[in-house]
Parts: structure tokens; C-alpha cells; sequence
């Protein structure tokens, strides 16, 4: 056969198949944002606990050397 299939069983394998590669497609997509996500939640951490260390720092300078040896 060299012509397009056209029994209904090799139009359905051909359906299956592309529901396959949808579903596929679709996680690839899913974990792609989720790889995103998890990436923008950890320079969010990161950014946060830098500003943390600094006001830290700043209220320790204000509060004077107390432990100045």
C-alpha cells in the first residue's frame, strides 16, 4: 500500500498515536513550567533571605558594638 490508510483500524492507530504525542507534548509543557516556576521561587527565596541578612546587619550596626572585643 503506498496510498493514504483508510481502514478504520489504521485511522484509529493514528489517532492513538497523536493522542500520544499530545499527551506527551502536554507534560513536557507542564514540567517545563513548573521547572520555571520552581526557578523563579527560589531567586524569589534567595533575593528575600539576602535582604533579610542585610536588615539584620543594619540593626546590629544600630544597635551599637555590643560584642566589640
Amino acid at each position: 500500500m503506498t496510498g493514504p490508510s483508510t481502514s478504520h483500524v489504521e485511522q484509529q492507530v493514528q489517532q492513538r498515536i497523536a493522542a500520544a504525542k499530545a499527551r506527551v507534548q502536554a507534560a513536557k509543557e507542564r514540567r517545563d513550567d513548573l521547572a520555571a516556576a520552581r526557578r523563579r521561587g527560589l531567586a524569589h527565596r534567595h533575593a528575600r533571605k539576602l535582604r533579610n541578612l542585610a536588615e539584620a546587619e543594619q540593626r546590629q550596626d544600630d544597635d551599637g558594638p555590643e560584642d566589640a572585643a
